[in-house]
């Protein structure tokens, strides 16, 4: 099937098109904060023009426990996610958690993101898709590949094809997740663009007790095989100071190595691709 362009802003997302980004911090802690990790990633995309979508979260309801933080808010949060794309020109992404959130979001940002673990549920998906905003859904860690096709159908339905899907690994066992990177190729056959999500991919779910662990040594390795599949986009989480983030630390990678990777990245992505 002929894959699907998703335009972002004027990022094209898909077919033969270069891989873009979806990067930033996991969760949003102070516009200022937002600031210096916006400039971070643009000097890191800027030598291989690299275009990048700034994705933070407002809320983090699915933490591991109640005591652990989960962020500053809607109303604030998309008030320094609005301010972001304005002084940077960069499109904007967040997550939602219930279908209320939907509008007011697609009002600020350019695509509205699908927590894996809510990638079922229909009126989510319908309020979401309602928005006209681009959506990112996070394949749930317990779902096939081939289950996504009837998930996307359910944005679809709402007149919106403007659909990405996102794979960030997959349960096995108890805190420990693992990539089937046949998995890639047989969600591209929906016709919709697929986004590799790399920082999540080497999470260890409640590994840690209260809050999740993770591998981040093991992200850009996922990330590398994922450009050879040829993917659409990555996900990568990063921040200045992984240890010191208030949610997925062990997962993120630090925006100072950030550029080398990208670098490394394009080249796998280019050779995939033949461009």
């Amino acid at each position: 099937m002929e894959q699907k362009i998703v335009t972002v802003g004027d990022i094209a997302i898909g077919g033969q098109n270069p891989i873009s980004l979806i990067t930033g911090p996991c969760q949003l802690e102070s516009l200022d904060h937002a600031r210096m990790m916006a400039e971070k990633i643009a000097e890191a995309c800027a030598p291989t023009g690299t275009r990048f979508i700034f994705k933070a979260s407002y809320d983090k309801a699915n933490r591991s426990s109640i005591t652990t933080q989960r962020g500053l808010g809607m109303d604030e949060g998309l008030t320094i996610l609005s301010k972001i794309r304005d002084e940077f020109g960069c499109p904007i992404l967040t997550d939602v958690h219930d279908a209320a959130q939907c509008a007011p979001a697609g009002e600020v940002v350019d695509v509205i993101q699908i927590p894996a673990f809510l990638c079922r549920q229909t009126d989510l998906l319908l309020a979401a898709g309602k928005t006209g905003c681009a959506i990112n859904i996070k394949k749930g860690q317990f779902l096939a590949p081939w289950d996504m096709g009837n998930v996307a159908e359910k944005v679809a339905s709402t007149g919106n094809d403007r659909i990405m899907l996102c794979d960030r690994g997959t349960s096995f066992g108890y805190n420990t997740l693992v990539t089937d990177f046949r998995g890639l190729p047989i969600m591209a056959r929906t016709g919709y663009p697929v986004v590799f999500d790399a920082t999540h991919s080497v999470q260890q779910p409640g590994g840690q007790g209260t809050t999740s662990g993770g591998q981040r040594e093991f992200a850009p390795v996922l990330a590398r095989a994922a450009c050879a599949v040829g993917v659409s986009a990555l996900f990568i989480e990063t921040h200045q100071d992984p240890d010191s983030a208030p949610s997925d630390g062990p997962n993120m990678i630090p925006v100072d190595q950030m550029g080398a990777l990208i670098k490394t990245l394009r080249a796998f992505d280019a050779l995939a691709k033949g461009i």
